[in-house]
This record gives C-alpha cells, structure tokens and sequence, in this order.
C-alpha cells in the first residue's frame, strides 16, 4: 500500500514538475517512482513536445515500453505519434502503430477517436496519405467526428491534393457535419492554389453564413486565397475590413505583394506596418526581403541586414536564406559567399539559396562549386537545388556537368520527383541530345503538363514540327488539358518545320476550342512562323488585325522576316515603330541598321545606330565559352580581364597573319 501512495504521490509531483516545465526535477522524481503510471509518463511526454524535443520524446516511450513494460493509453499514444509527426518520421509512426494494434488484439487498450485522428495526422505529414485514408475510412460513421474529418481534409492539403480535400468536404457535408475554422482556413488558401475562383468565393460566403469570418485565422487565409489568385486589391480590401490584424495578417499581404511581382506595394506595406507601431517578426523580415532584391535596393537591403542582426534574426535559417537571395538580386554576389562561408553548416536551405543565387547573377562556376562542396557536407541536395542547378547546365550547355548532376538525382532518388524529371528533359534536349531526353521521358512513371511541355518544345527546338503535333494527340487521347505554354511550343514547333497550315489549325483551335486567349508570345510565334515561309504579307495582315498592340519582338520578328527575304518595303513602315522611345532594345535598333545600310540608306542607318545612344541603351556585348576540364572559361567582346588574355591575344594575331595569307576576309573587318 506505501508503494502505491508513493507510486501516486510521485505521479501527481511529476506532473506538477511538468506543468511548470520543469524537465529536470520531473525526470529526477520519476526515477524514483518504483511503480511507473501513465499520468507521469504522459506529463513528461509533453512536456518533450512543448519543447519541440521530438527525438527525445519518442527514446523516452521506446525505453518506457521495452525496459518497463509500460501500457499506452488513448492520452499516451497521441503524444508520441505527435512526436513522430515534428519529426516526419514514418518508421517511428509504424511502430507506435503496430504496438497499438498488438496492444488491441491482446484486448489490452482500444484505440478512440482521438488516437485515430493523431495517426492520420501523422501519416499525412509524413507523407503518406494513402495510410492516412486507410485509417480514416477504417473508423466508423460514429468515429467520425468532426475532428477526424478536420484532420484527414487537413493532412489532404498538406500533401498538396487540393481537389480530393475539396471533395472530402462536400462529402462531409452530405454526411451532415458542418466545418469549423480550421477546416475553413486550410481549404481557402488551397483553392488559391488550384485558382479554383468560384470554389474559393462559395468557401467565402459560406464563412460569411458561419460567421467565421470573425475568426483571425480564417480572415488570413482569404487574404492568402486572394493572394494567390493574383488578385491583390481585393486581398487588401478583405486584409482592411479586418477588425484585428495580427502578424500573420500582415506578413500574408506582404508576401502576396511579393509573389505577384508588385514589390514596390510590398516595400510600402511594411513601412505602413511599422508606422502603425507593429514590431516585425522574423518571418515578416524574411517575406520583405525578396521585394528589396527585386528592386535592387542594396542600400535599404544592408539597413535591412543591420536591423536583422540587431533582433538576432541572423540566427533564423528563413530569415537568412532570404538575406542571400536579397544580395543574390542586387547582383552583390562577393556579400552572398561571405553568408554561405558563415552560415554553410546551419540548414539545407542555406545551400540551396547560395546555388540559385549564383544562378540569378549567371555565376555557373560558382553555382557548381557549390553544389559539389554541399555534396561533401552533412547536407545533401534535394529537389529543390537541382531544381536551381539543372538550369545552369541547360544555359551554359555543360552537357558533362549535367550527367553528374542527373547521376546524383539517380543515387539519391530525386528523379522520382517530376520537376526534376522535366529539368532534366529540357537540359538534354537543349544540349543537342534529344534521344536521352525523350528516354528520360519514357522511364517516367508520372507525367504532368510540362513533361509534354518540354518535349513538345524539345521537337520544334530540333526540327521536329510532326512528332510535337503527334505528341499533342497524344496529350488529348490522356484527356491532360493544354496550358498557354503547350501552344507556345506548338506554334514554335510550326514555325521551324515549315508547317504553316498546322500553325494556322493550332492557333484557331486555342481560341475556338480550348477558349485561350493568345499573347504576345502567341503573335510573336505566328509571324514568325509566317515570316520564316516567305508570307510577309500575311505576316503584315495579322500584325495589323492584332486586337492588342504589337510590342518589340511581334515587330522584330517581321522586321527579321523582311531582312532575310529582302523585302524592303515593310521594314520601312517597320523602322519608325522600332525606332520610338518605348522600344528599348538595342538589338531592334541594329536590325534596323542593318536593313538600312543593305539598302544603302546610309543616312538612316547612321540615325538607328545614333539613337541607342541618345536613349542610353547598352548593346549587350556578345561572349563564348568553352569547358575545360571541370572549369568554364567565359569570353566577353572586347574583355582583356582574362588570366590568360596576352597568350590568347598572341595566338590569335598568329590566326589572323595566316587568314590574310590564305586570302580569307579578317572577320573584325566585316563587323559593323
């Protein structure tokens, strides 16, 4: 009888320890208990969970349950598989599941509603949402409270399955079970997401009806559904109806300003923020940090950094992974490795924004430094930084880098991941090694809009106007609906086999059977689909029935067009267009020489040439590269800063002397 005073004397101290979270002293008290009870053990178990101590919670129930025989109950079994959810540990998860179960056949313990509810919480934040549904609709009609279902639609939208969690919803309801707020709050932002308008504004009323709308966390996910709908005004008319606004509120609006490029809105709306008296968090800090890089205020951006240091958000892995690809923007790419040499053992993240930020400032030697040097620490790639490294090897047609990047991917499972996949589709195609990318595009097991995407672009790129076009049937048969970019690279396809009457059926059915509206994008491809096959009157014709203005490129295509066939007299009417203030780019201007002075209007190719620098243009010089081993050497027009420059320079006046006594025109003389 003394033992078991003891034995709950001690339990209720434990727990009393706890409440106060004092871990020390409820550890030492429960060592000496000789009779272990749940209410102890569950008392130290969240108290290991308040402290986000995943890891330890779940080696204290293993030791509990191997080294005391200890018998979960419906109050213990939640907290751990909690633990094994903070960890995203599905190893841990299944074998608190199989203890259950073994526990359940012994008719030792039956599991409750709310141990079911942990266990699809678990599964879904895991990753596995198969075994979530299973344990869902394994419980009975009874079971399945409203909590059961907040937790399967939850864990759904957690997996990015936005339609299947709208359509458990409509079940629920059909079941008579009404939503909360949490319900509310999750499903908004996921219409954002699937640009579900309608869906999202019936959501709306019914929030209305509810009167969740009151609820601050509901009122945040509206202003972050309108946010992804691109729609920002009306995000910040629900953001200024708000009775409270709390940091999320703000944060969302800003961030949402962000995404849809308004930066300048977004730099303004954290002053706004800070003018009304709310001190910034460290996730605001992060979300405003990309509109400073957007802008290139690196002036703002280093006060920006002092303030960081001064709160101590330095020490936050978002805060400063924004603060990388803030410098990364401003083009301040020395700033950017200082970070990286600093912060390089804190978090995956820290990598992965040091390899796009080179990548923004087409730093590929850096970039690749980078990630071989992330392949030898204790942080491995994932998706998200081949998804920046990929692209690189695609623009500097570093086809060898590439194939040691894909071989990584191979290792480490990351082509299973169909962006990965894609990148790497687009990356042999664009480096002339179309049949590797096409059987990269058979192996896959999943296939979404942009695999067909990029190999319909893959066949127009090299030629191959029929086998995109076969492809698209391909696409129909599978019932994948085409997106503005499956035109895109259609048309293109189109255009650089010659195949004019596809074009015109591709371009028609667009508007008339898949109700896209063309862009500029669109125009561009048809003229020079029509400009590439000798109809410049026809290109002319539908440059004029246009119902948008032309801008540069619809204009630089024809003027391309009427060049390589020479057709003089458009390019004429062309030439006062191209020549207006609001085109800025230089290239149309030299075009525009050009057709001048083959012409032999000297006076107004003279005029092109001396507008660029009347309007402050830059010509982008031209450059070259060349790999050598595991180093890529980059020439620019008329840079002296390489290493090996007087060398080169030797040996190409060696070239020169032996073309002029061979008879060959110096190339330098027919530049203009």
């Amino acid at each position: 009888p003394n033992a078991a005073v003891s034995a709950h004397v001690g339990s209720r101290l434990v727990e009393v320890y706890a409440h106060l979270g004092d871990l020390k002293q409820a550890l030492l008290v429960f060592g000496r208990i000789h009779c272990t009870q749940n209410i102890a053990c569950n008392a130290i178990l969240r108290v290991y969970l308040d402290s986000s101590q995943f890891s330890q919670a779940i080696h204290f129930f293993n030791h509990l349950v191997s080294k005391l025989g200890f018998l979960p109950d419906n109050y213990t079994c939640p907290l751990v598989l909690k633990a094994c959810s903070g960890l995203c540990s599905l190893e841990d998860g299944r074998k608190v599941l199989d203890l259950i179960r073994s526990a359940e056949f012994r008719n030792d313990f039956k599991p409750n509603a709310y141990t079911k509810c942990a266990a699809i919480d678990m599964f879904a934040k895991c990753g596995s949402l198969n075994d979530a549904r299973k344990v869902f609709d394994d419980m009975s009609e009874r079971e399945r409270d409203l909590a059961s279902w907040t937790a399967i639609i939850c864990g759904t939208i957690h997996m990015g399955k936005g339609i299947e969690a709208l359509y458990l919803f409509n079940t629920m309801r059909l079941e008579g079970k009404q939503p909360d707020s949490v319900v509310m709050a999750a499903l908004l932002p996921a219409c954002g997401r699937l640009e579900a308008r309608k869906t999202g504004m019936s959501l709306q009323g019914c929030a209305l009806k509810s009167g969740f709308l009151r609820d601050l966390f509901v009122s945040n996910a509206l202003v972050d559904m309108y946010c992804k709908f691109g729609d920002t005004d009306e995000a910040y008319s629900v953001f200024c109806g708000m009775l409270c606004k709390d940091d999320v509120s703000w944060r969302t609006l800003i961030a949402g300003y962000s995404q849809n490029s308004q930066y300048k809105k977004s730099l303004e709306l954290y002053l706004e923020m800070i003018n009304v008296g709310v001190k910034p968090s460290a996730v605001v800090i992060a979300s405003v940090l990309p509109a400073i890089g957007k802008l290139n205020l690196s002036e703002q951006g280093k006060v920006m950094h002092g303030f960081v240091l001064k709160r101590g958000f330095d020490f936050d892995v978002v805060v400063a992974s924004a603060l990388m690809d803030m410098y990364s923007n401003c083009g301040l790419i020395s700033e950017t490795g200082i970070l990286l040499s600093l912060w390089l053992d804190w978090d995956i993240m820290i990598w992965n924004s040091a390899i796009s930020g080179y990548a923004i400032s087409e730093n590929q030697d850096s970039a690749l430094g980078a990630f071989r040097q992330m392949c030898k620490s204790r942080f491995k790639p994932n998706s998200v930084t081949l998804l920046s490294i990929i692209p690189i090897c695609t623009k500097t047609g570093a086809l060898k880098h590439g194939i040691e990047v894909h071989c990584h991917a191979i290792r480490n499972g990351l082509v299973t991941y169909v962006s990965v996949s894609n990148s790497l589709i687009d990356m042999y195609c664009k480096c002339g090694y179309l049949r590797l990318g096409l059987k990269l595009f058979d192996h896959m097991k999943e296939k979404d809009i942009v695999s067909y995407n990029t190999l319909i672009s893959a066949y127009g790129f090299h030629g191959y106007g029929n086998k995109a076009l076969l492809l698209f049937d391909e696409m129909k048969s599978l019932s994948i609906t085409p997106t503005k970019s499956t035109f895109i690279g259609l048309l293109s396809a189109c255009s650089h086999a010659g195949l004019v009457n596809n074009g015109w059926s591709i371009y028609r059915s667009m508007i008339n059977d898949y109700g896209i509206n063309p862009n500029m994008e669109h125009y561009t491809c048809m003229v020079d689909m029509l400009g590439r096959a000798g109809l410049i009157t026809d290109a002319c014709n539908f440059v004029r029935t246009m119902p948008d203005e032309p801008d540069c490129n619809v204009l630089g295509c024809l003027l391309a067009a009427c060049r390589n066939h020479n057709v003089e007299g458009p390019a004429d009417l062309l030439g006062d267009e191209i020549l207006q203030d609001k085109f800025g780019d230089s290239g149309y201007h030299v075009l525009m020489s050009n057709i001048y002075a083959s012409g032999e209007k000297w006076k107004d190719a003279s005029r092109a040439r001396s507008l660029i620098k009347e309007k402050g243009l830059r010509k982008k010089p031209g450059n070259s590269w060349i790999q050598i081993g595991n180093c890529t050497h980059v020439f620019d027009a008329r840079d002296t800063s390489h290493l090996e420059f007087y060398k080169i320079e030797e040996i190409l006046e060696m070239l020169f002397a032996e073309m002029k006594g061979c008879c060959v025109v110096d190339p330098c003389l027919s530049l203009p």
